[in-house]
């Protein structure tokens, strides 16, 4: 039986995240150990529990390093409510940008979803059987009702028997392709409404509409098959009690979300003039939201106490001590991811489950086309993506990506026409394809 996320050890999230991301770590350490402390929090006494604040940690290193991913792995893993936002969507209020309570919001609409989907699957049974029996009505229409008291009994009797009999072979596919007619509501489109300040209501304005504006009923004919489709979302919909998934989502959003900043290095001020003013509101503006505060959603009020907060950034012409030292100081954990070596590069095109090579290989074997990568060849790759990273901008792991497609670009193109469905990938045809390229420094800055 698989573990509950919340109840895997710190060592088994770090080998689950190895199964997908090289190296870094420190790094993969410093979210196992948050995550775990979650669980070990919600095993202590409830006044105890409100007391114990989530450890946010900061993320630096360059670009393509693994810092996203990471955090990605991480909410899929753990099964928590996620939200990857950068920094620099937000504004101080007063200019123009998105507030920074925003961030909120958007994670309990995820929580929602979550949640949403798990009630479905609970109340899936009952929603087919539902749709069955709509689905019969539409096959097998109930008769009109007569005044002679045998004759309606008999028709009920026959009426009864033909529709067992239409269950059976309904449930046996036979009459998947027989046309029936539905009713399908559909609501009139409001106007979207946008505006600084206006996501800042609490009021839900799209609900507001709904309500408002008339619905059309339209009649559509369709396939048994499409109309089961049509039927069992409109079951599941009406069994869901959208009060207790909203509470729900609520709760999970606070004791269990996870917040990714991204590029928080980005609103550091510079020793330029413009946008700083409002790049230090954003600073002032984010400490309340990681520190704990209530923020009012449609939804209810949300306490943003015990979310996690994973901060990144790149911090090439910065630093994180150059943070106002009140953020600084909500983000206790500090995480220095390291740049990646040729080595590194080896491994990351083998030991993921779907690496850069797997998933070449496959795309390509649709088309019959099978390659195969010999080791001196993956050895090859990585010295041209470290040296190219090193000569010009360094990209991390995204440099394998422009280096991959440009050495399989004409077997990706010649794929459907070729006579020839087995090409081994050495060394040679590695320095044939890339040599040129990437000892022309413009070439390479332009093409990898």
């Amino acid at each position: 039986m698989t573990q509950a996320p919340q109840e895997m050890s710190p060592r088994e999230i770090v080998a689950a995240l190895d199964q997908n991301i090289v190296g870094q770590a420190d790094a993969k350490r410093a979210v196992a150990v948050a995550v775990r402390n979650r669980w070990r929090r919600k095993q202590l006494p409830e006044e105890l529990q409100n007391e114990i604040a989530p450890k946010n940690i900061l993320m630096m290193g360059p670009t393509g390093v693994g810092k996203t991913e990471i955090a990605r792995r991480l909410a899929k893993l753990t099964g928590a409510p996620f939200l990857k936002v950068e920094a620099t969507k937000y504004t101080e209020v007063g200019y123009y940008g998105r507030d920074v309570e925003s961030m909120v919001r958007e994670l309990v609409e995820n929580s929602i979803t979550m949640v949403r989907e798990r009630e479905r699957k609970n109340v899936e049974k009952d929603a087919v059987g539902r749709a069955e029996e709509r689905l019969l009505d539409l096959l097998v229409p109930r008769p009109i009702s007569y005044e002679m008291a045998s004759e309606e009994e008999n028709a009920t009797d026959h009426y009864e028997r033909t529709r067992e009999r239409f269950r059976g072979m309904l449930r046996a596919g036979e009459l998947e392709d027989r046309k029936v007619e539905l009713t399908i509501e559909q609501r009139s489109t409001p106007m979207m409404l946008g505006g600084m300040g206006l996501e800042q209501m609490d009021v839900d304005l799209q609900g507001m509409f709904e309500k408002i504006m008339p619905k059309n009923s339209t009649r559509r004919e369709m396939t048994v098959r499409e109309a089961r489709g049509v039927l069992l979302e409109q079951e599941s919909e009406s069994l869901l009690d959208k009060e207790a998934i909203s509470q729900a989502a609520i709760e999970l959003a606070e004791n269990l979300g996870i917040i990714f900043l991204d590029e928080i290095d980005k609103i550091i001020a510079t020793d330029g003039k413009g946008a700083d003013v409002s790049r230090q509101g954003v600073q002032r503006d984010l400490l309340p939201i990681v520190e704990g505060t209530t923020v009012q959603t449609k939804h209810g009020y949300v306490s943003t106490d015990h979310v996690l907060f994973i901060a990144a950034g790149a911090f090439h012409k910065t630093s994180p001590s150059e943070l106002m030292p009140e953020l600084q100081g909500r983000f206790p954990i500090r995480v220095e991811l390291n740049d990646l070596t040729k080595e590194d590069f080896v491994r990351i095109l083998t030991e993921p489950n779907a690496s850069l090579t797997v998933q070449y290989k496959s795309l390509l074997e649709t088309e019959g086309l099978k390659i195969s990568f010999t080791d001196d060849s993956l050895e090859e790759l990585a010295a041209f993506a470290f040296h190219v990273n090193q000569t010009t901008q360094n990209i991390g792991a995204r440099r394998l990506y422009t280096i991959m497609e440009r050495l399989l670009e004409d077997l990706s193109f010649d794929a459907p026409d070729r006579k020839e469905k087995k090409v081994t990938i050495d060394a040679d045809y590695v320095r044939e394809r890339l040599t040129k390229v990437s000892q022309d420094e413009d070439l390479s800055r332009f093409i990898l």
